[in-house]
């Protein structure tokens, strides 16, 4: 009986101290958030796993200074919360990681996501927090495993069978081995970053996400396309934002031979001057083929980004055909047939 109550007023006092504990970092923390704005939405963010480790901590504290070893409950008890204060603190380093790489992904991105530097920055730095974290998990999880006696008695027998498995793994997963590799390949290599505009299996979207074993394409039509990392790495893709965002759009327009070259070409650039979707770069109106009847005419103007692109080809496309029906109706592509009359008709 006297086991017990010294176990509930050691787990008393230790409780109690670790409530003053954490009323004191909460203090200090709204103390300090008047002159460093983050820490207040860092300790909201950190603040479940760090009270969970505090408390776990304390426990562990209150029932190791009872000297009751030689009973199978102190041992279970004291072996099942250095497992969970292993755990809690691994999880309390994951999460300061995570919201470390997560602030400086959210400064990056403050500014202009049309700059390529900028999204390779930030396209790393999330791959990081996934490495980080992955890395975090299973030291971790090997911690809590060196936690059994028995299991710190193998040392090296069990790293040596760590190889082994290792190798046996490996060969069994190729696939996934390769696609974690590629992942990091990716980002690494600045091949393909968050915010590219691509071409990916017909498909025209965007990267939304890049993680160690897949890439989420953003379509236009709010699809997702889920590919492996080993397509960019082994597949040829088509981006538009290698170097910059900004892009020329091209209209290719069927017309009559009848049709006004000169007076198309100072429409163009007219309408051109009336929207805001041109980025005043750069166009051009030529003649690119004469045959089977028609001229095909080439409209090229530049634009700021894709988006602006496409729906500054549209607008073009539906102006020049409307403005050509209106003004010259002749100059619509038409076919000419040749009717020939044969003799016997052409005498009576």
């Amino acid at each position: 009986m006297q086991l017990w109550v010294q176990i509930a007023i050691q787990a008393g006092i230790a409780l109690a101290v670790a409530g003053a504990v954490l009323v004191a970092v909460w203090i200090i923390v709204k103390a300090l958030s008047r002159r460093v704005e983050w820490l207040s939405p860092a300790y909201e963010d950190l603040r479940p796993r760090l009270t969970f480790f505090v408390f776990v901590l304390a426990v562990l504290i209150s029932i190791g200074s009872v000297q009751a070893t030689d009973q199978l409950w102190w041992q279970i008890s004291s072996q099942a919360l250095l497992i969970l204060l292993v755990l809690s603190a691994g999880f309390l380093v994951q999460e300061v990681v995570s919201y470390s790489v997560m602030r400086l992904i959210d400064k990056f991105e403050e500014g202009d996501l049309n700059d390529s530097e900028t999204r390779r920055i930030a396209t790393q730095l999330r791959l990081v927090r996934r490495l980080a974290n992955a890395v975090i998990g299973v030291l971790t999880i090997g911690l809590a495993l060196f936690t059994f006696p028995d299991i710190r008695g193998l040392g090296a027998g069990i790293l040596a069978s760590a190889g082994v498995l290792s190798v046996i793994g490996g060969l069994a997963a190729q696939s996934v081995l390769g696609n974690l590799f590629a992942g990091v390949q990716l980002a690494f290599s600045n091949a393909i970053r968050r915010g590219d505009v691509v071409v990916v299996e017909g498909e025209w979207g965007t990267i939304g996400e890049i993680t160690l074993s897949y890439v989420v394409v953003y379509i236009w039509d709010e699809r997702r396309l889920i590919v492996p990392s080993t397509y960019f790495t082994q597949t040829p893709f088509e981006t538009w934002t290698r170097n910059s965002p900004k892009v020329y759009g091209v209209v290719m327009v069927d017309m009559d031979w009848r049709v006004p070259i000169k007076e198309v070409r100072d429409e163009f650039h007219r309408f051109l001057d009336t929207t805001e979707l041109w980025d005043q770069r750069s166009a051009d109106c030529l003649v690119t083929d004469a045959t089977g009847g028609f001229l095909q005419i080439r409209f090229v103007a530049s634009a700021e980004d894709s988006n602006k692109q496409w729906s500054l080809r549209c607008l073009i496309r539906e102006h020049m055909v409307e403005w050509v029906r209106e003004n010259y109706p002749d100059a619509l592509p038409s076919t000419r047939v040749i009717v020939e009359k044969d003799s016997e008709s052409a005498g009576n």
